[in-house]
């Protein structure tokens, strides 16, 4: 699915056609699959009792509200970069179908209703604020970015009402994980020019993040991790930060980078399958590090191997076979792989 690219120093993956077209396939069978479904969907009174579709008309399938939310993410990301795939038809179909005006107005209405503050947060939030990035500035996207604007503006909305009640960090290896969201809602607020909320993830990852030291790497990873929330952590401060004091603050956090790939015993259990998620996100991260430090950090190497490492331990089970890990697992391997 992966190939390793240049020699020496500085191999980076990449993701092959064939591939691609892979992960699309799975990712299809996903976002219009309604059940089964585990739904973050509280109850005010009876006429809440509806389903998944029902819902969300935009994203009811792979299994959860952000897994679909990603899996359309993915989606657009492939057919951004191979808009020949032989899939290419079934993602227009299917962007057609759940970004249009009506889905994502539901979709509106269903986070503004007032008994659904925390409704997919941050998780979710940030990955629909990735989907609206990823569709921003490119012309075949223009009516799906537009269609999603209101939804994405809303998300925005809450995380700066968030923030600043946020007062600690989450550093959980799962989906409340606050250095991730930040992150992907970053990529948004540059994507959208939008200053003002850039400013106050940057502030916020400075007051949580600035003077921590020496962080638990050893003690990484949990057993439902799918986000290593050290590096996780060091990849953002890499986008916040000027390059020469990031690396000072770098070693003081991590001074020992050295971590072996996370082993996954069972891929049909839907929580102990999130360690390969784990493990491409740590390569992500990694490479991410790499980038960040520049050629001629000494450390660079070391992070660039071992990121290879984990992409390998994972990659080759994307595909399991099993819904626990299919409905979610491509979307971390195409971010690594375009990244």
């Amino acid at each position: 699915m992966a190939q390793a690219r240049g020699g020496g120093r500085h191999r980076t993956l990449a993701l092959k056609r064939a591939a691609a077209s892979g992960f699309a396939r799975i990712t299809l069978a996903c976002v219009r699959r309604e059940f089964p479904a585990a739904m973050d969907h509280v109850l005010h009174g009876p006429e809440d009792l509806q389903a998944p579709r029902s819902l969300h008309p935009a994203f009811y399938g792979c299994f959860d509200w952000h897994s679909a939310v990603h899996g359309h993410w993915m989606l657009a990301r492939l057919l951004r970069a191979f808009p020949d795939l032989p899939e290419a038809a079934a993602i227009r179909d299917v962007l057609d179908e759940h970004l249009a005006a009506g889905p994502i107005a539901r979709e509106t209405d269903y986070l503004r209703h007032p008994g659904r503050a925390t409704f997919e947060r941050p998780y979710g939030w940030a990955w629909l604020l990735k989907l609206a990035a990823e569709l921003m500035d490119w012309e075949p996207a223009r009516a799906w970015s537009g269609h999603l604007r209101p939804l994405a503006e809303a998300v925005a909305e809450r995380f700066q009402d968030f923030l600043p009640r946020l007062t600690c960090a989450v550093r959980s290896g799962t989906h409340a994980n606050t250095a991730f969201s930040l992150s992907l809602a970053l990529d948004y607020a540059r994507a959208a020019g939008r200053g003002d909320l850039e400013a106050q993830l940057a502030r916020r990852a400075l007051d949580y993040y600035l003077g921590d030291r020496r962080g638990p790497l050893a003690a990484e990873p949990g057993g439902e991790d799918f986000l290593s929330p050290c590096l996780e952590e060091a990849a953002l401060m890499a986008r916040i930060l000027p390059a020469v004091p990031f690396r000072a603050w770098l070693g003081g956090f991590l001074p020992e980078l050295d971590l072996a790939p996370a082993f996954v015993s069972d891929r049909s259990d839907p929580k102990l399958v999130h360690l390969d998620g784990l493990n491409l996100s740590r390569a992500r991260a990694l490479l991410d590090l790499a980038g960040a430090l520049g050629p001629h950090d000494p450390r660079s190497p070391g992070l660039e191997r071992s990121a290879l490492r984990h992409a390998r331990a994972a990659l080759p089970h994307v595909a399991s076979g099993d819904y626990g890990g299919e409905h979610w697992l491509a979307t971390f391997a195409v971010r690594l792989l375009l990244a």
